[in-house]
């Protein structure tokens, strides 16, 4: 019996072409596939843990490295939004130690404002100098600016910074071969595993990109050899069993709801036929629902949730709603039918068919949170029309939540004084205005002339801390947006300081307009 046991691993390792290794979750991103192995196991030489003889394969085949360009290896400071563009110092994370910004980025915030949204965005995605202090091979900094894309649903841009960093990290490969799972290219994924020799993939995985590659003999012979060995947990087996040999699973009953789902278990579901609901997995599965073999309804359910953290645009948004005519009622369904209709009255540029539906519409959009999607979309041309009444006080409250806000602005007549400080933010200046309410009281002291650097963010700034003061003031303002406002005025003037103030106007304006998140 240990005869057979060796000869089985050796099988298992000519055709794997990995060492035998325990497989441990390696990040706070519990939901990744375990898809390369990390330790090895206890008892026998780390590359060959069953002997000498074993390393010697004479006649399985091992597959062609594949190259693949990986673009320039910047490990410290990856980024995809140069200084100029994007407006933040190249030295914004200064002197604060790496591993504290990384713990800032990290911290929840899955309910704040668009604008918010878009500066979180904006500072992992900007190319930036690595922070002054930093331990060698340290990349948490680098896999916090990943996991937080990939907690937005951003997959492209996450997969974009990883390639710029290299793959040979195991934890920056495991992120790139599940980005690619999630995104329904396989095929891409399985070439970084192939072009990443420096990683040893765990046994699904290099037995799931065999078959992907068109070796099903040799991912039948790895995958028998690596379940006879104990080296495959039961409920991969039975999946990857199935997803081996179809054949061999008709008129069986349907495999049992996986206990954790991954993104390889993801596709392993789909490529049996039995396609997991995405509605309450992690955010960044919902991306394979957007694909147009995906049911209407679907497709319009993930774009709702990815475009409330940024993900999906606004056209890309209005093209689902519109894509089709609703044929049902409620939830979805009316949200789809209500942005057709007032689609189809501003294209018309019909004044009465305007101010019929943008009531209706931005109350449905506003009811899912994406009223600042509908902004985007409309603010322009709604001031373009002849309105009149409500309707125009809408149409100009939805041109305050816009990119054109300030242009919006200068076209108004203050109808109260809500008006003239909706009106003094967009310029930048609230000077002698009156703040209606406590909310306006903490956002408009951060645009008086007056108004001066408070603690912590004064002291932050003078030690070159100012990435640190930017985390920690996004955070006051997603807790103002919650309701707590005792910070909103000095979060406010530290964007202002830092040069951000087409954000800090953004973010002013949606604290006075969106309903507070919970």
């Amino acid at each position: 019996m240990p005869a057979i046991r060796r000869l089985l691993a050796g099988l298992a390792l000519a055709l794997i072409g990995a060492p035998l290794a325990a497989q441990q979750p390696l990040s706070a991103i519990d939901w990744l596939s375990r898809s390369v192995v990390v330790e090895p196991q206890v008892g026998g030489d780390p590359v060959n843990p069953i002997g000498p003889e074993a390393s010697v394969s004479h006649g399985a085949a091992v597959a062609p490295v594949e190259t693949m360009a990986l673009g320039p290896l910047n490990p410290q400071a990856p980024g995809l939004i140069s200084p100029t563009r994007s407006g933040l110092p190249r030295g914004l994370w200064g002197a604060t130690p790496e591993a504290e910004l990384a713990g800032l980025l990290r911290r929840e915030r899955s309910e704040t404002l668009p604008a918010l949204l878009d500066l979180l965005r904006l500072v992992m995605l900007a190319e930036l100098d690595a922070p002054r202090v930093t331990a060698a091979g340290d990349d948490s900094l680098l896999l916090a600016r990943v996991d937080g894309l990939l907690e937005m649903g951003a997959l492209e841009p996450a997969f974009a910074l990883l390639q710029m960093a290299g793959a040979a990290q195991p934890e920056h490969f495991r992120r790139l071969f599940d980005i690619g799972l999630l995104l329904g290219e396989e095929d891409r994924a399985c070439r970084i595993l192939r072009a990443t020799p420096e990683v040893s993939a765990s046994y699904p995985v290099q037995i799931f990109c065999l078959a992907r590659s068109g070796d099903w003999q040799a991912a039948m012979l790895s995958f028998q050899a690596s379940r006879a060995l104990g080296l495959i947990e039961p409920q991969m087996s039975a999946l990857l069993a199935r997803f081996l040999d179809p054949e061999a699973a008709d008129g069986a009953a349907d495999l049992p709801p996986p206990e954790r789902v991954s993104p390889l278990v993801f596709r392993l579901m789909e490529a049996v036929g039995q396609p997991l609901p995405t509605a309450t997995l992690p955010l960044a599965f919902a991306q394979a629902d957007l694909r147009t073999n995906t049911g209407w309804k679907a497709r319009i359910e993930a774009g709702e949730r990815l475009a409330r953290r940024g993900s999906v645009e606004a056209n890309q948004l209005l093209g689902l709603y519109t894509e089709q005519s609703a044929a049902a009622s409620g939830g979805v369904w009316d949200r789809a039918a209500a942005m057709a209709r007032l689609d189809a009255a501003i294209t018309a540029r019909n004044v009465d068919a305007v101010a019929a539906a943008l009531p209706e519409t931005r109350a449905l959009l506003a009811e899912a949170d994406l009223e600042s999607h509908l902004a985007t979309l409309f603010a322009r041309p709604l001031a373009t029309l002849p309105l009149q009444d409500g309707t125009a006080t809408l149409a100009f409250r939805l041109g305050m939540l816009s990119d054109d806000f300030e242009t919006i602005a200068a076209l108004r007549n203050p109808q109260n004084a809500v008006e003239r400080l909706l009106i003094g933010i967009a310029k930048g200046d609230t000077a002698g205005l009156v703040a209606p309410n406590v909310r306006g009281v903490a956002v408009k002291t951060a645009f008086d002339t007056s108004a001066d650097l408070a603690a912590p963010y004064a002291a932050l700034v003078a030690a070159d801390r100012h990435g640190e003061a930017l985390l920690l003031a996004i955070e006051a303002l997603t807790g103002g947006a919650r309701g707590d406002l005792r910070q909103v005025g000095a979060a406010l003037t530290l964007l202002r300081t830092l040069g951000l103030e087409t954000a800090a106007r953004r973010v002013a304006l949606e604290l006075l307009l969106l309903e507070p998140r919970a």
